[in-house]
């Protein structure tokens, strides 16, 4: 029985032992899921290269992320926004509801930055032609007019908020699609986490 007994102990004790091969074979053992990542999206600095004066509105590079929601602005063109902070650098969003949602939490989405450091805010004409690149139509977001609730849906495929440089081209947006105009101020916190709930979005 001393043998056996000691056998007993060295089996329990060996990395390929009954108490190892138990937990091996138990569905308890899965390994637990990696938790997600946060991709941190940093902002584009300015290259004087450009020509482009430090606030003005640039294209957007293919590289760059959206620092909301981790998407690529360069693949939804005709939704993508853009702030450039006073130093000239810039972050760039995928839709006009990423950018609202970054600026009620600039240091959540870009840590050491603050709103008060934002000097230009753009958004793309939903009425003129897309591309990302030199020939996109960027208009001042605060001065621009919004359509919430119409049937275009954005890159989330539900939170949508086209942009237009008019209240009459927005309207007439409206008339056809649907939904109702709304000025930049006017386009509040309880709104925008409605819009985000539905899309999706979240800081990934």
């Amino acid at each position: 029985m001393g043998v056996l007994a000691g056998l007993g102990v060295l089996a329990a004790s060996a990395p390929w032992g009954i108490p190892a091969l138990r937990g091996a074979l138990s569905p308890q053992a899965a390994p637990a899921p990696e938790p997600d990542v946060c991709i941190v999206a940093p902002p584009t600095p300015y290259d004087p290269a450009t020509g482009l004066a430090p606030t003005a509105a640039r294209a957007i590079p293919a590289d760059a992320r959206c620092p909301v929601c981790g998407m690529f602005p360069t693949r939804s063109p005709q939704w993508a926004a853009q702030i450039i902070f006073t130093n000239g650098d810039a972050q760039f969003f995928d839709s006009p509801l990423s950018l609202f949602m970054y600026l009620q939490d600039v240091a959540r989405y870009s840590p050491g930055r603050s709103a008060a450091q934002i000097a230009a805010h753009y958004v793309t004409d939903a009425t003129g032609p897309a591309g990302g690149g030199k020939g996109t139509p960027w208009i001042d977001a605060l001065s621009a007019y919004y359509v919430h609730g119409s049937s275009a849906k954005g890159p989330m495929r539900a939170g949508n908020l086209p942009a237009f440089a008019t209240r009459q081209a927005a309207q007439a947006f409206a008339t056809q699609r649907g939904g109702t105009v709304l000025a930049f101020g006017a386009i509040d916190a309880a709104l925008v986490a409605q819009l985000a709930g539905r899309g999706g979005h979240d800081h990934h």
